[in-house]
């Protein structure tokens, strides 16, 4: 198998710059959404329980328990924690040193600090993703950059390399886990669209025959296809790699995911291998396979299995989902030719079966790198290369064991067969979200118009004026923004609110109240410039919401979508008004704490409110693309001055030779310049004449 030195550099990138889409797109939501004044202040959910300070740390892992010992608040902490990580973030993308086990540590712990407090807004399963991604950077990075950018020779093994391999297959193993759960999971819903191969990600006014044959490629690529990531032959493997950016380009260009699709595309690295990602073609191997017989017949006969698999896929693909080409219409017909019942069956049987395969590929990697092991020379190199294999493999173990138990929630027979000591290991560290259930769009919502929340003010009672958000459909003539890899978390939650009634989304509540008392934070959250809200001089007596289902329009009509009122979503109040009072107590949303009297602000305080006021008049998707512009831009004087660097290291080198004794000078310059030149001519027939 060929070297994932490449790939795993590639990787390692990757994770740093979703760190940091992640990192300054919640830094920009905060005084709106955690902050003293914020819809869910976050200081409500760090109150000390008369607990130690490790057992505290332990039960609720955030590093935002020392915010106080600086002098900041929570939010303030979160703030810096936010910022912080961007910036490390930022430094790791840029600086090959800084791919450290221990950066990407920061990263992570302060991840999982901002997600103990982030509450309903930080529930969604890519923050999850990323942070499960995010620990397994901290295994994949080396404890020990080499000195050049070129992966060590063939052949040429040593303590640091040979067990590096090993983390990155847990990267291939969450990848395998999140696509087969996202793919099983949207038929063992019943949901009626996923089964009608009505679900599409395709562009909305394409014919109904491609979105259905979108919808069997979707089933194919998440069900199908994730198996092939063990496969022994690397052509399947790489086939695999690009269907899985195929499906995740298409759906960066139709839906606004934030940064889920960026880190699903990371995570695809691991199908990747040096040889493949290597400037030209490996000649020398090409040459070994066509004078060695028994190599030759084993690549035939791994062409022979290639070909057999493509085979057993498409017919597969044709039989379950009834493909029919029709002549007369130039469309291809699909549909599904199973049941439920059918469904449900097979996933019981390949279940089980899919585990073994991971445990054979782990188990082959495992023996892989003892080979390693034996081959690497001098008994110190040895003993600290086992001492490093043993910590990295028992990791690697242990980790592949508590993955099982989230992913087995697919089946829940497999659930229960697992070994019980899986369970055990899953159940200590579970708070620290080392692995997660994966499950993406396990129902289509909105397919008979999506359900949209609209909120609007008044100061009478009477005349109501809608309060637009930036990014959630609103106003019917204006077009779907592009905001990728920013997420906007209010605007997804609003459209999670307008799936229920407004009780099963209480910050819905906190929403209207600090709208009426028109605090600016949260008003920066609806409108960044505050002078686009309809309320900014004075905020509004009454605020009430509406549910409206939303469809595109049809090609040539005005406007962007239809709309249609359906239902009063939340109540018209105002401030005092005993239904807004009664909520907030019923959802715990009062702030009973007293008011905290004004003090002098540190100096860091002091620096955070400063940054905050420069950044502030930026909309979130501006600064995000401002950050992606000046990696760019680094990375093209990179680019320019390696080169120049190149350049300047022949010319030291030179000098080098020049200023050495002239004591045998025909040999160094023989063994320095093999290739024949104007000097080594002439220094041999010198050597000839004497």
């Amino acid at each position: 198998m060929a070297g994932s030195h490449v790939p795993r550099q590639l990787f390692l990138q990757g994770v740093a710059a979703v760190f940091m889409f992640a990192f300054a797109s919640l830094y920009t939501q905060i005084p709106g959404l955690y902050g003293p004044e914020g819809i869910l202040p976050a200081r409500r959910t760090l109150r000390p329980q008369g607990k130690g300070r490790w057992q505290q740390l332990w039960e609720t892992p955030t590093l935002l328990w020392e915010a106080p010992r600086l002098g900041l608040d929570t939010a303030q902490g979160l703030e810096l924690l936010t910022l912080l990580g961007t910036v490390l973030a930022l430094g790791a993308l840029l600086l090959r040193p800084l791919r450290h086990p221990l950066i990407y540590l920061l990263l992570w712990a302060a991840y999982l600090s901002a997600c103990q407090v982030g509450q309903v807004f930080l529930y969604f399963q890519w923050d999850s993703l990323l942070l499960e991604t995010g620990f397994l950077a901290v295994l994949v990075a080396p404890l020990k950059q080499p000195l050049n950018h070129k992966q060590p020779p063939q052949g040429r093994l040593s303590g640091a390399s040979l067990h590096e391999g090993l983390p990155f297959w847990l990267v291939r193993w969450l990848l395998f886990r999140l696509m087969f759960a996202s793919g099983v999971v949207k038929l063992t819903s019943r949901c009626p669209t996923w089964w009608g191969l009505t679900a599409a990600w395709l562009a909305h006014h394409l014919p109904v025959w491609l979105h259905k044959l979108s919808v069997v490629a979707t089933f194919l690529i998440e069900i199908a296809v994730p198996p092939l990531f063990f496969a022994p032959i690397r052509r399947l493997r790489l086939a695999a790699f690009y269907t899985q950016v195929l499906l995740q380009v298409l759906i960066i260009i139709t839906g606004n995911y934030n940064f889920f699709n960026l880190l699903t595309l990371v995570l695809t690295t691991s199908l990747l291998d040096d040889h493949h990602l290597s400037a030209g073609p490996d000649l020398s191997h090409h040459k070994r396979m066509s004078t060695s017989w028994p190599k030759a017949l084993l690549a035939a006969l791994s062409l022979l299995l290639e070909l057999a698999v493509y085979g057993l896929l498409a017919y597969g693909t044709v039989h379950y989902f009834g493909l029919e080409v029709d002549w007369q219409k130039y469309a291809i017909q699909s549909r599904t030719t199973f049941t439920f019942h059918q469904f449900s069956q097979w996933l019981k049987t390949v279940t089980l079966p899919t585990v073994w395969l991971g445990m054979a590929s782990l188990a082959w990697e495992l023996l892989t790198t003892l080979w390693r092991w034996i081959q690497v020379q001098g008994w110190l190199q040895k003993l600290t290369a086992a001492v490093q294999l043993s910590v990295l493999g028992v990791t690697t173990v242990a980790l592949f064991l508590i993955s099982l138990v989230p992913y087995s929630y697919v089946e829940a027979g497999t659930h229960g067969h697992l070994w019980t000591g899986a369970h055990r290991l899953f159940s200590a560290v579970e708070h620290l979200q080392l692995a997660n259930s994966y499950g993406l769009f396990r129902r289509m919502t909105g397919v008979g118009g999506r359900p949209e929340v609209v909120l609007e003010g008044s100061y009478d009672g009477h005349h109501w004026t809608e309060i637009e958000f930036m990014y959630k459909p609103g106003n019917v003539s204006r077009p779907p923004p592009i905001l990728v890899p920013h997420q906007p978390r209010l605007d997804w939650q609003m459209w999670f609110a307008a799936l229920g009634p407004h009780t099963h989304s209480p910050w819905f509540t906190s929403l209207v109240f600090r709208l009426l008392q028109g605090k600016e934070p949260v008003i920066r959250l609806v409108q960044n410039h505050v002078a686009s809200y309809p309320f900014h001089k004075q905020p509004p007596t009454y605020i009430r919401a509406q549910r409206y289902k939303y469809w595109f329009s049809q090609p040539g009509e005005k406007g962007w979508w239809h709309r249609q009122w359906v239902e009063e979503f939340f109540p018209p109040v105002s401030l005092g008004d005993p239904k807004l009072e009664m909520l907030l107590r019923q959802f715990g949303l009062q702030d009973k704490s007293p008011p905290r009297a004004h003090s002098p602000r540190r100096a860091l305080a002091q620096a955070l409110h400063w940054v905050r006021t420069q950044l502030s008049p930026l909309e979130p998707p501006t600064l995000l693309w401002g950050l992606l512009g000046a990696v760019g831009a680094v990375r093209i004087v990179q680019a320019l001055m390696t080169p120049w660097s190149f350049q300047s290291s022949l010319l030291a080198r030179g000098e080098k030779h020049k200023s050495a004794p002239k004591k045998d000078s025909g040999t160094a310059s023989e063994q320095a310049d093999p290739a024949p030149n104007s000097n080594s001519s002439g220094t041999r027939a010198t050597r000839r004449k004497k």
